[in-house]
């Protein structure tokens, strides 16, 4: 029987995180890494995985400039992400788009940006990378659903419909992938201060509303996200597939 400290170990795994500059992928990425894994940040702006990297101070860590939603540089991406620490066998799809339009105000870019990132993009690159984990016999997949997987926030129809999508995904992913070691999971995170969500931040009064939605009194710390993350990414969630873990502070139990 292995040391349950042992179930959490990352060491000989390569981990993809994708919207790693900023927000929750980039803590995923971080967390990761100090839990052993060798990991491969990608993301569209590349100072900011240069400070990643920097920040990190680990051999472990490497950086793509990638646009993920643009399907013809998919290719390209993959063969580019096998590159520093062999075949990626964690991915962890945290890049994101939010445009807030209002459903009477919602264009056709509007809707086809935040479908193609939120939701194509995770499918196609995982659809890409699954074929070494199916050999290897073990994989991790963890998606980002949200709180608007099941709640309608305004201004968020086309987010809301990627992101409930997400959780379809999730399981789809768990019927095709599961049967050869591969789990597919998604956290929902709550209100955490990201990029997305510097407006909320941004009014006090808004934020606090918010914290007082949820069952524990506040709104989300990006430690918040390491033990799940970790959890979902590692031997000790080897049972558990086709699930949305919400990290919300119990904002969707009230």
């Amino acid at each position: 029987m292995a040391e349950p400290r042992d179930l959490f170990d990352l060491t000989g795994h390569v981990a993809v995180v994708t919207g790693a500059s900023s927000g929750l992928g980039r803590r995923a990425a971080q967390t990761l890494c100090a839990a052993g894994a060798c990991v491969v940040a990608v993301a569209r702006r590349e100072k900011e995985l240069q400070d990643l990297v920097v920040g990190l101070s680990c051999e472990r860590v490497s950086y793509i400039v990638s646009d993920i939603a643009d399907q013809n540089q998919l290719t390209a991406l993959t063969e580019e992400l096998a590159v520093p620490f062999g075949s990626p066998d964690i991915l962890v799809h945290a890049a994101g788009v939010n445009t807030r339009q209002e459903a009477d105000d919602v264009t056709r870019e509007g809707w086809d940006k935040t479908l193609e990132l939120n939701l194509s993009a995770p499918f196609f690159l995982s659809q890409a990378l699954v074929g070494p984990m199916k050999m290897k016999g073990w994989g991790r997949i963890v998606n980002f659903a949200s709180l608007q997987t099941t709640r309608a926030f305004p201004g968020g129809i086309a987010y809301g419909a990627s992101k409930a999508g997400v959780a379809q995904l999730t399981r789809a992913m768990a019927e095709s992938w599961s049967r050869f070691g591969i789990t597919a999971n998604a956290i929902g995170p709550g209100f955490f201060p990201t990029e997305l969500t510097q407006a909320v931040f941004h009014d006090p009064e808004r934020a606090e509303r918010n914290a007082a939605q949820t069952c524990v009194g506040r709104n989300g710390r990006l430690e918040d996200i390491d033990g799940p993350l970790l959890f979902l990414c590692s031997e000790a969630s080897r049972f558990v597939t086709g699930q949305v873990l919400m990290v919300d502070g119990g904002f969707t139990a009230k």
